[in-house]
């Protein structure tokens, strides 16, 4: 039960629990040593950080780094910071309160405001879902020939393989998500050995420039880097799943639990940022330096590789990769969108029927442009989609911020003011990016 304090700030008791079905289903030590207790909150942060390295981000590292060289590195730097801030918010609004990010906005906000944020959320998952369609179907025509315009048809299958995982646990749809998380890591591993940067302009790249904000190109791309890397639908995501481990009522058993658990989300989210920033180098390395500026198509950077670094491995590894980047996105978005759903308008449906409605909605747009537009109009409907996320994330930010610096809402587990301070500072900073891009786009 919530305590009086914890009721105060919210306009009634929290509901059903966000992913009923497996709510509290991990159990956490109450003895033992710290790491076996912290061991418990491992796998949500892993799930967090596959949506920031999706296959729209590839389009928008691909454009970037063959573009403008290494530059771009310090707006991959700050999202990541960014990231890392937001999802510890995440986490501790669902440990304080019991709700994820929907359910309080449910609460918190009228009917006709929370609608308007249900919809906003839908359409950064529709847009996310378009990204993993495109991206999943370049992997299987660059790894099996499989036309695009069947691999499109084919992703709608995806959805069986998540649910037979969540059927045997969530830690298996954990362990899945981990697994593929590694073997990305090492393709991109190989592959930057094998491009052999200039390491001193790498790390000259993670110092930002002022040119980001005055050149419109710089800023549309990084507006994208932005996009794909702090995600609206990664904060609902976040929010949920946190509450898939027992960690109890107590506030001591919260507190370590909020401990444990930003602990989790930093780690692989520095990982992420890892796999960010070597498709990035990977870009201006290859491409960038050999005076190919205008690589942002997936299957072009794949056809390039080889020639450009001298072994037949590269586009291999950059396939394999995309791939397990799109079969990972896949399951994050399931829980996503379930998570919005129910949390916005306590409106339930069972998984596979979600995810097929959800896919169905994004194969649309991808098969037309496909059959339309090809290869060329697919990288522009990729980055365009992390254009869209970046727009719809202040709507998802300012809530969460507002709800953690709320003592009335978070009890003892308010944010401290330091911490509510620099995320204002964020929303503040991703809003006004978001104000100068629709000024160019409409006035420039």
């Amino acid at each position: 039960m919530l305590d009086r304090q914890e009721l105060a700030g919210w306009h009634s008791a929290r509901g059903e629990a966000s992913l009923s079905d497996v709510h509290a289903s991990i159990p956490v030590a109450r003895r033992g040593s710290a790491w076996r207790r912290m061991a418990a909150f491992v796998g949500p942060g892993y799930l967090v950080a596959v949506g920031y390295m999706d296959p729209g981000n590839w389009a928008t590292s691909l454009a970037g780094g063959s573009r403008y060289g290494y530059a771009l590195l310090s707006v991959a730097l700050l999202s990541n910071f960014m990231a890392i801030l937001l999802q510890s918010l995440c986490a501790r609004l669902a440990i304080a309160s019991g709700r994820d990010l929907a359910q309080a906005c449910r609460d918190a906000y009228p009917r006709p405001v929370s609608l308007a944020l249900w919809l906003l959320a839908e359409i950064a998952i529709i847009a996310t879902d378009i990204a993993e369609v495109i991206g999943t179907a370049i992997g299987l025509q660059l790894l099996f020939g499989i036309p695009l315009e069947i691999g499109v048809i084919i992703t709608a299958l995806d959805v069986f393989v998540i649910l037979g995982l969540q059927k045997l646990g969530f830690r298996w749809v954990e362990a899945f998500i981990i697994a593929l998380l590694g073997v990305i890591g090492i393709c991109f591993g190989i592959q930057i050995v094998l491009a052999d940067p200039e390491w001193g302009a790498v790390f000259q790249g993670f110092i930002p420039t002022t040119r980001i904000a005055t050149d419109p190109g710089m800023l549309y791309l990084a507006l994208g880097i932005l996009g794909a890397t702090v995600m609206p639908h990664n904060l609902y995501l976040h929010s949920g799943i946190v509450q898939t481990r027992a960690y109890g009522e107590t506030v001591p058993e919260k507190r370590e639990a909020l401990r444990f658990a930003t602990i989790d989300s930093t780690v692989a989210l520095l990982l992420a940022l890892l796999v960010n920033a070597s498709i990035l180098i990977l870009a201006a390395a290859a491409f960038n330096g050999s005076g190919r500026t205008e690589v942002a198509e997936l299957g072009e950077a794949h056809s390039l590789l080889a020639p450009l670094l001298g072994t037949a491995i590269a586009p291999t590894l950059f396939a394999i990769a995309l791939l397990c980047c799109g079969l990972n996105s896949t399951a994050t978005a399931t829980l996503a969108g379930q998570i919005v759903m129910e949390g916005f308008i306590s409106f339930r449906l069972k998984p596979w029927i979600r995810r097929l409605a959800t896919r169905s909605i994004a194969i649309i747009p991808a098969a037309v442009v496909t059959v339309l537009y090809g290869e060329g109009g697919t990288a522009e409907l990729l980055i365009l989609t992390q254009v869209v996320l970046s727009l719809q994330l202040s709507f998802a930010v300012f809530p969460l911020v507002m709800f953690t610096a709320s003592k009335m809402k978070m009890g003892a587990l308010v944010a401290p003011r330091w911490l509510s301070g620099l995320a204002f500072a964020t929303a503040f900073l991703i809003a006004g990016l978001n104000v100068k891009l629709v000024y160019d786009f409409f006035l420039g």
